[in-house]
């Protein structure tokens, strides 16, 4: 199941980043608390390279990640000092690396439908792999928290876009769907896409447990410097011994 297709990437991008923004000086110091200070960050789930942009800025060399072919477009474009891949986080191959980072409920998503606690990880262990001595690896994911607790729908407009968005859950399942009814501005008129996003809820202490049963010492982070996880958020913070 594919997922942010060009019109929804270009809305997300242009209405939807201020969660990377806000984060990114708290991750930044996060890296560099933990003596990263520069070398090649993997980002998983990179969508349109803003973050990555941040870090090319700030001196780190990038390699982003993503399933949908038009956020690697934006980001190639917004992130040129970058390099970006189309593929699933799932299986893509990570290079030796100083840090990997993974922000916006990326490991949630179920575009891959292997998607699994077992699988996540199959990749904790590939990133451990990846990592050099001390290397860092930064990511958040939406809890069982984050279900709501009847439908729910909002509405949100930009400039030359608006987007309807219906919430509801399978609590047994711990499946969180969106299914997101997108208008774009084309010419005189507006153009209508839909797309379906199912999310995968996992309780981050079980994830630190897988993380520290591949090797990590880990723990969770309640915030990236002042800017605060949403609530349902849970942050992770792994380091390789």
């Amino acid at each position: 199941m594919a997922g942010y297709g060009a019109d929804l990437a270009y809305i997300h991008d242009s209405g939807f980043t201020d969660y990377a923004r806000n984060a990114a000086p708290g991750l930044l110091r996060i890296l560099r608390s933990n003596k990263a200070v520069d070398g090649l960050v993997v980002d998983l789930g990179c969508g349109s390279g803003r973050w990555a942009r941040e870090l090319n800025d700030h001196g780190y060399r990038v390699f982003g990640v993503d399933q949908s072919p038009a956020m690697i477009r934006l980001a190639r474009r917004f992130a040129p000092q970058s390099k970006f891949k189309v593929a699933s986080l799932l299986d893509v191959e990570l290079p030796a690396c100083d840090a990997v980072t993974s922000i916006g409920e990326c490991f949630n998503y179920a575009f891959d439908q292997r998607n699994s606690r077992t699988q996540l990880v199959r990749l904790f262990r590939r990133v451990f792999r990846a990592l050099r001595p001390s290397g860092l690896f930064v990511f958040d994911v939406a809890e069982p928290a984050r279900m709501p607790v009847r439908p729910e729908q909002h509405w949100v407009e930009g400039e030359s876009w608006a987007i309807l968005v219906e919430v509801h859950g399978d609590r047994k399942r711990s499946l969180l769907s969106r299914r997101i009814i997108s208008f774009r501005k084309a010419g005189k008129l507006y153009r209508r896409t839909e797309e379906i996003h199912h999310l995968r809820l996992y309780r981050t202490s079980d994830l630190i447990r897988d993380l520290e049963q591949c090797g990590f010492r880990a723990r969770k982070l309640a915030s990236c410097g002042h800017f605060r996880f949403l609530p349902g958020i849970g942050g992770v913070l792994a380091v390789k011994p």
